[in-house]
């Protein structure tokens, strides 16, 4: 029987990774499908720990979790850590994907993280406080995700459609990637993963806006203004001084992937005050914070943001 000491899951509503660490020092990796935040995140967490387990014929010590959708009345770590009990499980971590997110970007030190994916959340820690700002979902917030993105391409094409909006290049690659365009609605509303498929769409319009779209040019730069408002406003939050220095950090294959739309979003940093460099996260990859949520220091600000359970 394999034996886990550390099981990392970062959860986002396009895809959940899983690590774990055996302890031979080897690693073990799976991929899941995203999650539904309609419905109890640390139950899907906890399925997703269950079957990981199974496969490997494991047991696991620790296992971490930083997951889209977490609210404060469903973080739950003891319930979650007596689902996992049977496994071995003797203590976890819950958060947030904003706070893995945050420290995968800039680890315990000050400044404040955009984490851009499907959807969008942005922290800022300070010495003196800690703020999120959105991360309340794509019907009603996500500005500047890869889904407010795919979802303004796609209004964009439906309005040329109707001669409502200016020709765009983005019509060809919607009906190549959707089908005809007067059926296009009824194909994503009856689709389950309706919220992965339309982010799916950012990454075409961020091309089509590099080769020289007007329409997707501007989609990308109202985007960028958006991410950078939602940083200068959760750092004012979190008592940042007007004008100090801080470390400014993303993740997501948007901002880190595309250099295009990164110098887009660090013009728009600029004219908010925020010197513009998006920094690289100190960390290799997303879940390098997620498992770090089980290192955090209890005196640090992050740490009354982490729900912990042991036995």
């Amino acid at each position: 029987m394999t034996h886990i000491t550390r099981l990392s899951l970062d959860g986002g509503q396009s895809g959940v990774r899983l690590r774990g660490i055996t302890d031979g020092g080897r690693e073990l990796t799976a991929s899941a499908p995203g999650v539904l935040t309609d419905r109890p995140v640390l139950d899907q967490m906890a399925d997703e720990v269950r079957a990981f387990a199974d496969t490997h014929d494991a047991t696991c010590a620790e296992v971490a979790v930083g997951v889209s959708g977490l609210t404060p009345a469903a973080t739950t770590p003891e319930k979650f850590l007596s689902a996992l009990r049977h496994l071995g499980v003797r203590r976890v971590a819950v958060a947030h994907d904003s706070v893995s997110g945050y420290l995968a970007a800039n680890d315990t030190e000050p400044g404040v993280m955009l984490a851009v994916g499907t959807g969008v959340v942005v922290l800022a820690v300070t010495e003196v406080g800690v703020a999120k700002v959105d991360g309340w979902g794509n019907l009603i917030g996500d500005a500047g995700s890869g889904y407010w993105v795919g979802r303004a391409g796609l209004a964009a094409v439906m309005r040329a459609f109707d001669g409502r909006g200016a020709a765009t290049a983005l019509a060809e690659q919607a009906e190549r990637a959707f089908g005809p365009l007067d059926e296009l609605y009824m194909v994503l509303q009856s689709d389950p993963r309706r919220v992965s498929r339309i982010a799916s769409f950012c990454r075409t319009t961020v091309d089509a806006a590099r080769a020289g779209d007007g329409v997707a040019t501007h989609i990308v730069r109202e985007a960028a203004a958006e991410l950078a408002h939602s940083a200068r406003s959760a750092l004012v939050r979190a008592g940042w001084s007007e004008g100090g220095k801080t470390r400014v950090s993303a993740v997501g294959s948007l901002p880190t992937k595309s250099e295009f739309f990164r110098t887009h979003l660090e013009e728009a940093l600029r004219e908010k005050g925020l010197g513009g460099a998006v920094q690289p996260p100190l960390h290799t990859e997303p879940i390098d914070g997620v498992a770090a949520l089980l290192d955090v220091a209890d005196q640090h600000p992050l740490e009354s943001h982490i729900a912990r359970a042991s036995i």
